[in-house]
Order: structure tokens, then sequence, then C-alpha cells
């Protein structure tokens, strides 16, 4: 019988740690980052260090839509633990008719199948900086 691979699939993990966003499924979300890991949000000018400032974050981020998903529109798995996505953000804020849509490059790196540094970016700089990642990691 063939031995399993225990490398996990960071496309799958990806996928799962985005539908439980759109579940707004903060605690399964959460529980994707490691305790020590930051969140680069360039795109919006944020920057949290650990789990218990990422949760707030996505905490504030959350409430701030009375509907919110994210949709995978692109996603590579790179190599050594890179994973680039492009990311659509649709939403609707609270108290408000209108939507709100926004397309991100994300850059994950992966480390024992948690999310050690996650950045936002403008897609082609996030793209870039995937692709460096990814050679410097090799």
């Amino acid at each position: 019988m063939p031995e399993e691979s225990t490398t996990p699939d960071l496309v799958e993990l990806t996928r799962r740690t985005s539908e439980a966003a759109n579940r707004r499924d903060l605690d399964a979300v959460v529980s994707s980052f490691a305790e020590d890991a930051v969140f680069d949000g360039r795109a919006a000018g944020t920057f949290f260090e650990g789990r218990p400032a990422i949760r707030r974050f996505l905490e504030d981020w959350v409430d701030a839509y009375e509907e919110l998903d994210f949709e995978l529109e692109e996603i590579s798995d790179l190599g050594n633990g890179v994973v680039f996505a492009v990311v659509i953000q649709d939403g609707r804020p609270v108290g408000s008719a209108g939507h709100l849509r926004q397309r991100e490059g994300w850059v994950f790196f992966w480390v024992r199948g948690l999310i050690a540094r996650l950045t936002t970016s403008e897609i082609d700089e996030a793209r870039a900086t995937a692709e460096r990642l990814a050679e410097e990691q090799g």
C-alpha cells in the first residue's frame, strides 16, 4: 500500500480558510494562523502580529459588513510553503445599500500547516513578492 503524504495541500488549506471566512467562522480562520503569525495588510495600510491581534482585526473587519464574501479568483502553490492568490472581497457595509468590491493579491507563507505570514497588496506586487519568497525559501 502506498504511504500517504504528510505534507498538507496548501491550496486546499487556503480554500478552507477562505470558506471559513465566508461562514464568518473566525475561530476556524484564526486557528489557521500560527501563534506568532504576521498579517501585513499593505493594501489597507495595516500590520498585526500574533493570533490575538489578527483576531481583533478580523472581528472589526467582518463586523463592519452585513454581507461579506471572499472569492479566490486565482490560487497557486508556488512551492516552499508559498501560496499566491488573487482574492476578490465583495461586501455590503453595515447600514448601506451599496456594495464595495476590491481585488487584491494575497501571499500566504505556510509553515507546518499554519499561516506564518499573510501579506495583501496590489496584485502584480503580490505576485512578484510570492515568486521571490518561494525562490528564497527553496
